[in-house]
Parts: structure tokens; C-alpha cells; sequence
């Protein structure tokens, strides 16, 4: 995260009530239903400063689901393999191979009712 005055880095910190050196992902995950979190990003080297207030609205988990578990699981790691893919043309190449696994996937489904009925 950069600072919107200065361009340098920014640290994220959240409290009051947390210690510091807590994460906001660990937070959220300790939370309840309609609590705040406030959450204040600093940048040192200018000064800039912001503070902002969450309310956690709603709380969904997949708890006992693991197949919704391993897929998210899958999701996060797909796309951090995504985020270290600095070349476009590499990109667009991994979407076109989706693609064409997913006709793929269609049309031998299509083949599998068709020949069932």
C-alpha cells in the first residue's frame, strides 16, 4: 500500500482494542457480527495519516463444507500464482487455455446426455 500524498510505503495498524503487530485479516476473523474495527494507515515519511472506521455487517463461514474450504483454498492460491505473472501475453495465453478447457468440458457433457438418453 502507497501513501496517496508521497508515494512512499504505509503501515496498516488496528485498534484500539488490538495489539499493534495484529493483522487486519487476523481481526476480521476474531470479530463479531456488528462489530468496528478501526483501522489507521500512517506514512512516515510525509506525515499523511488516515483512520477509518469497519463495521462488520455480516458474517458467512464454510465451516463443515470442505469442498467450499478446498476451493477457496484453491481460489487464494491460483491467484497468487496470478499476481507473480508479470508478462500480459502469459495471461491472456493461461485465460485462452481456460477457455478452451471449459468447450471442452461442454461439449463432452453434451456428449455424455446425448448418448445417456
Amino acid at each position: 500500500m502507497n501513501c496517496p500524498a508521497c508515494g512512499s510505503s504505509v503501515t496498516l495498524e488496528v485498534g484500539p482494542d488490538w495489539p499493534p503487530s495484529t493483522s487486519l485479516p487476523d481481526v476480521l476473523l476474531a470479530v463479531d457480527e456488528d462489530e468496528r474495527i478501526e483501522v489507521t494507515r500512517n506514512c512516515w515519511d510525509c506525515g499523511w495519516h488516515e483512520v477509518r472506521q469497519l463495521r462488520v455487517e455480516s458474517i458467512d463461514t464454510t465451516e463443515g463444507d470442505e469442498a467450499a474450504v478446498e476451493r477457496a483454498a484453491l481460489v487464494d492460491e491460483i491467484t497468487d500464482d496470478l499476481a507473480t505473472i508479470t508478462d500480459s501475453t502469459t495471461l491472456e495465453e493461461i485465460r485462452a487455455e481456460i477457455r478452451r478447457q471449459r468447450r471442452h468440458d461442454q461439449a463432452t457433457t453434451d456428449t455424455e446426455e446425448e448418448t445417456s438418453e
